[in-house]
């Protein structure tokens, strides 16, 4: 699998007029190589060139990692000492397989600054362009096997609501309720936690809320998005709102259920063959039509992976023709300033014939 992305990426830099892509420690390079590499001060970079044979630089600390992850039965792995100048190396990796210096490389969307310079000094002549402008095609339709990791990952980050009853309660604070969640994401299957939202009362407002000291109250709405990463490098991402200790408002029961038909509405827009915005827009029209589209603040979705948010981007604007593979989030909100909001959010991918749900726990407003 890794041997046929390093083989596509190569070809896909050709046909971009790229001569090498470099690719530091991050989603993309464990795409390719299957190594989650730590990002250091040392340099750790892939190189593959257009032509030739590409070459993992790692430090040589480095090196019991990177081949336990693996990247040497993918690619050839060099090593640098303490000593040594990675930057000079590379280049003369770079030059051995291409003939000559490249006149146009690719560097890593999210290489540190100080590294994409020092590779603008030992590479002066070369134009530097983003390295995901070649990969992004590559990650964005995932193979059956990528979506399958993600259906895993959905299931369990489900089991964890599936089990909020044992913990969100009245006279408990947000903080102590994440702890809770930290470890139930954890117990579940998850190597990671990414993030850990408890948005209770006014709170649940603030689309980016984390967690704080404020102690839930009954009758609380709670706004709980949680997400971690598993084994294999997939990410879950699943939002639900609760309400705690008693009855919602009038107000809030009538806009959630204009919710929860306006994410309804959006899952049942993907297919094939539309647009990104044409999904935003069919979330965004029911909620604006009920009155509430100033409430609305941000995107319907984004893409997911390797990383918790990638391309595609659901949102307004984007001409982004979907296509089988494709997977991303239907997460439409409504948020009153000081009082409270919800939120619901699930991770669907495109099928041939329309959608697939990867998170299927009730989208209902469950009262605990």
């Amino acid at each position: 699998m890794f041997a046929d992305r390093i083989v596509r990426a190569a070809e896909a830099a050709s046909r971009a007029g790229v001569d090498a892509l470099f690719v530091t420690p991050g989603a993309d390079l464990r795409y390719l190589v299957g190594y989650d590499a730590k990002p250091l001060e040392r340099l750790t970079c892939l190189v593959v060139p257009a032509r030739g044979e590409p070459v993992l630089i790692v430090p040589r600390l480095e090196l019991a990692a990177a081949e336990a992850a693996g990247a040497g039965a993918v690619v050839k792995v060099v090593t640098h000492e303490e000593t040594d100048d990675a930057f000079a190396l590379t280049r003369g990796l770079v030059r051995d397989a291409l003939g000559g210096d490249p006149t146009v490389v690719g560097v890593a969307d999210r290489m540190w600054a100080e590294q994409v310079l020092r590779f603008r000094a030992h590479l002066p002549r070369a134009e530097q362009v983003l390295a995901g402008d070649v990969l992004r095609p590559l990650r964005l339709r995932k193979t059956a096997e990528e979506v399958d990791a993600l259906r895993r990952a959905g299931a369990a980050i489900d089991t964890v609501h599936a089990r909020m009853g044992e913990w969100l309660r009245p006279d408990r604070t947000e903080r102590e309720i994440g702890r809770d969640i930290n470890d139930a994401i954890i117990a579940a299957g998850h190597e990671t936690v990414n993030f850990i939202i408890v948005g209770s009362g006014p709170n649940a407002a603030s689309p980016h809320h984390s967690v704080s000291d404020r102690v839930v109250q009954r009758g609380d709405v709670v706004v709980v998005d949680i997400g971690g990463t598993m084994p294999d490098g997939y990410c879950s991402d699943c939002t639900r709102t609760y309400v705690v200790g008693g009855d919602a408002d009038a107000e809030f029961a009538r806009y959630y259920e204009v919710l929860r038909d306006a994410q309804s509405h959006a899952c049942d827009a993907v297919r094939p063959g539309v647009t990104a915005a044409s999904v935003d827009a069919a979330a965004r029209d029911v909620i604006a039509a009920a009155g509430y589209g100033d409430q609305f603040i941000h995107r319907t979705g984004h893409g997911i992976g390797l990383e918790e948010h990638e391309e595609p981007w659901i949102v307004a604007g984007s001409d982004v023709m979907l296509e089988p593979g494709m997977c991303f989030s239907i997460e439409p909100g409504i948020y009153l300033d000081g009082r409270h909001g919800a939120r619901i959010e699930d991770i669907v991918a495109v099928t041939e014939g329309g959608v697939e749900r990867l998170d299927t726990i009730t989208r209902d407003l469950v009262t605990l």
